[in-house]
């Protein structure tokens, strides 16, 4: 069925421009091959006119086939009083070998004079004749008007001339842009459907998120009747990001009911989302729309208690639509259904009428208050619920005593820790070095606990954390520490306490090793 709103990925190009976003050339490939399997209809895959590493990608994009995208290369018009023939940036968008051309070009008579430098009558040639050549040589050409909006508020009429060229030169669309995004909804809704009365091919929409409304000024334009939007996963883009599709895709699919990506795409959201933050190398953003962790997290009682009996009280969609879950959370504002839920989670069989629950609830308040915190640290919640649960079990381990001391050498500081640990009968001493002291304690304990326990090597240590409680007490602040250790297939954090941040952190440290041992 033809998508009543067709989706522009530019991740490979405006959002790699964001802070912190530097791909390879295999991460291109990798992200356009995930990107084309979800099902969006164009991956814009850079610009082979700025450099090599985009010439290279669409040299190795060539050799694939895409099942469902289209892959786009992208440019400008031909330069100012050069034949677009003789333009080499032209030339090289025909050399990328792609079925779809993306090219911008001024809308504002103030870029036109003041950044091209050039007659408004030049400026609307170059638009002519870049449009026309591309569709020449047998392109699909989409047209980006930048600054769409702050041109058309400039000067109206010149605007409109501008967008004309590109449709009468034969562009597939013309894609208005608010390249500075600054406008506000009704300003795009007003002027795209002016835009839509004037020109006669079809309208897309490309907004940037300046003042947050990214997301929202793409679906003003989508309402009155753009079919085409532009944007990035999880709203990578210059300054403050694109348009993010990871809110429009389920946005337009689930809230305007209206056809984009495949239905059966839309539970894979999340994971997009996160394999792209995943070859970005960035940390998955909790707090995103939709497919963050906190996007359906409930921590107050009263909200849990209502969501426990009727979902949609403060859930607006099922969470799995997009591949997402209810998060409850555990923390001092929780009530009973909070930890029933979290429990139950965790694997325990843990009802409302389970007799502990009462002393649970009060035994995580009270840790809460003295500065713990277990919204990250599920692991050490997890053991908590079963020291009550099973009443005070056995230890599987006890570390006695440990020693930590630091020394420098000539010019190297060199970290030590020693570590007495009992396991039953059996008492273990290890000795260990490390890059600082909890690297050292953790070498040491790891040594240690491994006699007796060898699936402990298997565990990393991957995220350390320490967060100063009390700023006022100085050097004498409570600490906490919190740990996302690993075995390689599921991951669990912990979390330690103490005005000593080498004792906060063995804390973390044996929760961690002893919810390693504990069968799920």
């Amino acid at each position: 069925m033809k998508p009543q709103v067709e989706i522009y990925d530019t991740t490979l190009r405006d959002g790699s421009q964001g802070e912190g976003i530097n791909f390879s050339v295999a991460d291109k490939l990798r992200i356009a091959e995930k990107l084309d399997s979800f099902g969006v209809h164009y991956i814009e895959g850079g610009w082979p006119g700025s450099n090599p590493k985009d010439i290279e990608f669409f040299a190795q994009a060539k050799k694939k086939k895409f099942k469902h995208a289209q892959l786009a290369a992208f440019g400008s018009t031909r330069k100012k009083n050069t034949p677009v023939e003789s333009d080499d940036q032209v030339r090289l968008l025909i050399e990328a070998g792609t079925p779809v051309v993306t090219i911008y070009g001024k809308t504002s008579m103030l870029h036109v004079k003041e950044v091209l430098r050039c007659t408004p009558e030049e400026n609307l040639a170059m638009i002519a004749d870049t449009v026309k050549f591309l569709k020449d040589h047998g392109k699909f050409v989409i047209y980006d008007a930048e600054h769409a909006f702050d041109g058309y508020k400039l000067d109206a009429e010149y605007a409109l001339d501008t967008w004309r060229a590109a449709e009468k030169a034969g562009a597939d669309f013309v894609v208005l842009c608010d390249t500075n995004g600054g406008c506000l909804p009704g300003e795009i809704a007003a002027i795209t459907k002016t835009a839509m009365g004037k020109l006669n091919c079809k309208i897309g929409i490309h907004t940037h998120d300046d003042i947050g409304l990214g997301v929202a000024n793409a679906l003003a334009a989508l309402e009155v009747g753009a079919v085409h939007v532009q944007g990035t996963i999880n709203g990578y883009g210059e300054r403050t990001g694109n348009c993010n599709l990871t809110s429009v895709i389920p946005c337009v699919a689930l809230k305007m009911k209206k056809t984009c990506v495949p239905a059966k795409s839309l539970a894979k959201l999340k994971e997009l989302s996160m394999f792209v933050d995943e070859v970005a190398n960035l940390r998955h953003n909790p707090r995103l729309p939709w497919v963050g962790s906190a996007a359906f997290a409930h921590k107050g009682g009263a909200h849990v208690n209502a969501v426990q009996k009727l979902a949609s009280s403060y859930e607006h969609v099922d969470p799995s639509l997009v591949g997402n879950e209810r998060n409850i959370l555990i923390s001092d504002l929780s009530g009973r259904s909070n930890i029933v839920i979290k429990a139950q989670e965790l694997g325990f069989k843990l009802t409302n009428d389970t007799p502990e629950l009462r002393q649970i609830l009060d035994s995580i308040k009270q840790r809460e208050h003295e500065g713990y915190e277990y919204e990250a640290a599920e692991a050490s919640m997890a053991l908590i619920i079963r020291g009550i649960l099973d009443h005070n079990p056995a230890l599987l381990f006890e570390v006695e005593k440990y020693h930590v001391s630091m020394r420098r050498d000539a010019k190297q500081s060199i970290c030590e820790a020693t570590v007495r640990v009992r396991v039953g009968k059996k008492v273990h001493d290890e000795v260990a070095e490390g890059d600082g002291p909890v690297n050292a304690l953790d070498s040491a304990l790891r040594a240690a606990l491994g006699k007796s326990f060898p699936k402990l090597k298997k565990i990393t240590l991957t995220d350390y954390k320490v967060r100063i409680l009390d700023g006022v007490a100085g050097t004498a602040a409570k600490t906490r520490v919190l740990i996302e250790s690993s075995d390689g297939q599921r991951e669990w954090g912990t979390v330690g306490v103490s005005e000593n941040i080498i004792e906060a952190s063995l804390q973390a440290l044996v929760d961690s090793m002893e919810y390693a041992l504990l069968k799920k």
